[in-house]
C-alpha cells in the first residue's frame, strides 16, 4: 500500500528523526536540557539498529534499504541537529555578539555538509565492502562516524559547569567546529560490538545527568 519498508529493523531509525525533529523544536524554543536529551536519544536509536536488523533475515533489498534510510536519518539526527543546537545555543549565551553567531552560522554549514560528504562516502564503500566480504561485520571506519556527536556535544555542554556566557559558546562551536574536520578527516577508528558498548552507554548516562545538572 506505501512505498517504502516497515518492519521493525528500520522502525528504530525512524525514531532517530522524529527525536531530532523534536530536538531541533526544543533547541528553538531555549529548551536545550530537553533538546540535548533528543540528541542523545537518537544516539541511542543508532546504537541498537544495526543489533536489532539482524535479527531478521532481510532480503537485498531491505538490506540497501537500510543502509540508505539509516544514512538519511543520521544526516538529520547527527548532521543537522548538533549544528542546530549549537547555533540556539550561542545565540542565547553569546547574546549580542554578532560575530559569534555568524561564525556559529558557518561553522553549523560547515559541520552539516561534513556530514553528508562523510554519509556519502559511507554508503559507496560500505555497499563495496559488503560485495567484497559477504556481509562481514565492519570492523573500523575511516574517520570520526557521525553518530559521536550524539555524545561529544552534550558532553561539551557540560562546559557549563565550569564557565557562562560568550566563552561557553565559544566552546561549543569550537568543538563543533573540530567534530566537523574529525568527520571526514581520514584516520582510522576501531567500532564496538556487543558488550563493548555498554561502557559507552553508561558514559552517555553520565553525560545526560551532567547536563540536567548543569546550572
Amino acid at each position: 500500500m506505501f512505498v517504502g519498508i516497515y518492519n521493525y529493523t528500520v522502525i528504530i531509525t525512524y525514531l532517530s528523526l522524529v527525536s531530532a525533529g523534536l530536538g531541533m523544536f526544543f533547541a528553538s524554543r531555549g529548551s536545550f536540557k530537553a533538546a540535548l536529551f533528543c540528541l542523545l536519544l537518537s544516539g541511542l536509536c543508532d546504537m541498537i539498529d544495526g543489533p536489532v536488523a539482524r535479527t531478521r533475515k532481510r532480503t537485498e533489498t531491505e538490506q540497501k534499504f537500510g543502509i540508505q534510510i539509516d544514512s538519511l536519518c543520521d544526516c538529520i539526527s547527527f548532521g543537522i541537529q548538533p549544528a542546530v543546537l549549537v547555533y540556539f545555543i550561542t545565540a542565547f549565551y553569546g547574546a549580542g555578539s554578532d560575530v559569534l553567531n555568524i561564525i556559529a552560522l558557518i561553522v553549523g554549514i560547515a559541520f552539516a555538509l561534513c556530514a553528508v560528504i562523510r554519509l556519502a562516502y559511507f554508503n559507496v564503500t560500505e555497499e563495496e565492502r559488503q560485495d567484497k566480504e559477504k556481509g562481514k561485520k565492519r570492523t573500523g571506519y575511516q574517520g570520526l562516524p557521525v553518530t559521536n556527536s550524539s555524545l561529544i556535544i552534550p558532553g561539551l555542554y557540560n562546559a557549563r559547569f565550569f564557565t557562562d556566557g560568550k566563552v561557553f559558546a565559544s566552546i561549543m562551536v569550537a568543538g563543533l567546529a573540530i567534530v566537523a574536520f574529525l568527520y571526514v578527516f581520514n584516520f582510522k577508528m576501531f567500532k564496538l560490538h556487543g558488550k563493548k558498548l555498554i561502557p559507552v552507554g553508561i558514559f552517555g548516562v553520565a553525560i545526560l545527568m551532567g547536563c540536567f545538572f548543569t546550572p
